[in-house]
């Protein structure tokens, strides 16, 4: 594999064009590799391979599709570490956590290869004699996959191995911020055996590129992950052609703590929450609610832990440990958290970590948590998208609720509590898609993934995720 260059993959070749972009490490801000920089015209080109290969591969049987989803799962499994480690310099992510983002994927191609051999139609009791009623599920067309920096091989590999399982076939676009590993992963399935221009992809500026692929008269439905602002411009123009958007957007999950909680596994479940991929993740716990009776404790020893964490480069070449906590992705993104930070004591919030010295190279922040956040304060109403939190007090079961649902966003929610009772009652009552009781991290390959309200529409994962690209075709039929 050579994944220092990211290429454009078009029915079946590889090809670069004459601009590329440099892909920098954001933990010492030294180049990792190169990416291909393309055009409308390379868009155009990727959707019209994918148009020509539409027509064979839809025909394909579901077992012929299941074979090529099981070559891929075992060949990203045999080069996990390769991947994991691009992954890791490119994404400034800890090793391990690169490389549970890859096993993560194999888990989808695995069950989507098994899920796609149990899709049915249906055939109804007929009103009149002699008379037959059939629904069939058909692939939908050409599916665009566009995809985000924060798991950019694990997220195409929940989209990928669905659109593929349904029989479409596809052109992604990753982002040019960590493209190395993901386009390992377009790698991986063209040397799984699929056939030419059934999976393509194609490299350059994301507004020029999507633009060119939503006009395609062949494209018939778009995945994105992404932030709610790009995502409401993805759903604009697809309106354009009736493109059926799949959204996963932006979230603001609250994490609320109960005062009959196990507070030792909390803690440690609202660090792995909050600091997972260094705050960088759409589900992370953004925001924690916590009863008023356990505030204090909770903060002091949340503070705690985050203090005593480990900063530094992801995969250290001295011999060192993996850190505990890596870089953000760029300088951009440590100015907008601390911004949030900033604002949030302006208004009066009180900082609870005492930790600010971070390594003088790369894109780092010092794990940050502050108490008595006014509920308006921006660093709980927005997705903060980095290593910071606040603390928020609630009185009662309905106070805690109001405010875990005082937010356009729906994606994920936590809930912590030693009660069977609030475990079943307290998540019918959130607005979120997804719910973690006691579970910091709810995500599997085999249950649905997606928002509710202004986080996206549709569903990821599990059977759903088969059914977004699918088409129900219904016939009456008189032998």
């Amino acid at each position: 594999m050579n994944l220092k260059s990211a290429q454009h993959l078009v029915n079946g070749t590889w090809h670069a064009t004459g601009t590329s972009k440099t892909v920098t490490d954001p933990g010492n801000g030294s180049t990792v590799g190169e990416i291909a920089w393309g055009t409308a015209a390379d868009a155009t080109q990727a959707a019209d391979a994918a148009a020509d290969a539409f027509g064979s591969w839809s025909r394909t049987t579901v077992r012929n599709r299941a074979d090529l989803l099981r070559n891929a799962a075992d060949l990203l499994a045999e080069r996990r570490d390769e991947l994991a480690h691009t992954l890791a310099l490119e994404a400034g992510k800890r090793l391990p956590e690169a490389q549970g983002e890859v096993d993560f994927s194999v888990e989808y191609f695995r069950w989507f290869a098994e899920e796609v051999r149990r899709t049915t139609g249906t055939v109804s009791p007929p009103e009149l004699q002699g008379r037959r009623h059939l629904s069939l599920r058909k692939p939908i067309g050409v599916a665009l996959s566009l995809t985000p920096w924060n798991f950019p091989v694990s997220i195409q590999a929940r989209k990928l191995a669905a659109m593929l399982a349904a029989g479409c076939t596809v052109v992604g676009r990753v982002s040019e911020k960590a493209p190395l590993a993901a386009t390992g992963l377009f790698e991986v399935l063209h040397d799984a055996g699929f056939p030419a221009g059934v999976v393509n992809l194609v490299h350059g500026p994301s507004r020029e590129i999507t633009a060119a692929l939503l006009k395609h008269p062949a494209v018939r439905a778009v995945s994105f992950t992404g932030s709610t602002g790009v995502g409401k411009q993805i759903m604009a123009s697809a309106s354009d052609r009736v493109v059926r958007p799949l959204l996963e957007l932006g979230g603001n999950a609250p994490f609320i703590l109960f005062e009959d909680a196990d507070l030792d596994a909390a803690v440690e479940g609202a660090v792995l929450g909050r600091l997972r991929n260094t705050g960088q993740s759409c589900v992370a716990a953004n925001r924690f609610l916590v009863q008023d009776s356990i505030a204090g404790e909770f903060a002091a020893r949340l503070a705690a832990r985050f203090d005593a964490m480990s900063i530094g480069h992801g995969v250290p070449d001295d011999g060192t440990p993996v850190p505990d906590l890596g870089p953000v992705i760029d300088a951009e993104r440590v100015s907008a958290v601390q911004a949030l930070v900033d604002d949030a004591l302006e208004r009066g919030a009180r900082r609870v970590t005492q930790r600010t010295d971070v390594p003088a190279h790369g894109s780092f922040l010092a794990p940050t948590l502050l108490a008595d956040v006014p509920e308006d304060a921006p660093l709980v109403t927005e997705e903060v998208f980095g290593p910071a939190a606040g603390v928020v007090t609630f009185s009662s079961e309905e106070d805690a609720i109001r405010k875990a649902n005082a937010t356009e966003m729906g994606l994920a929610a936590y809930v912590w509590s030693s009660s069977p009772k609030r475990g079943w009652e307290i998540p019918e009552q959130l607005e979120a898609g997804i719910v973690g009781v006691n579970d910091p991290l709810p995500s599997v390959a085999f249950a649905p993934m997606g928002g509710a309200k202004q986080s996206g529409l549709g569903r990821e994962g599990a059977s759903l995720g088969l059914e977004e690209f699918e088409e129900v075709q219904y016939v009456a039929w008189r032998p």
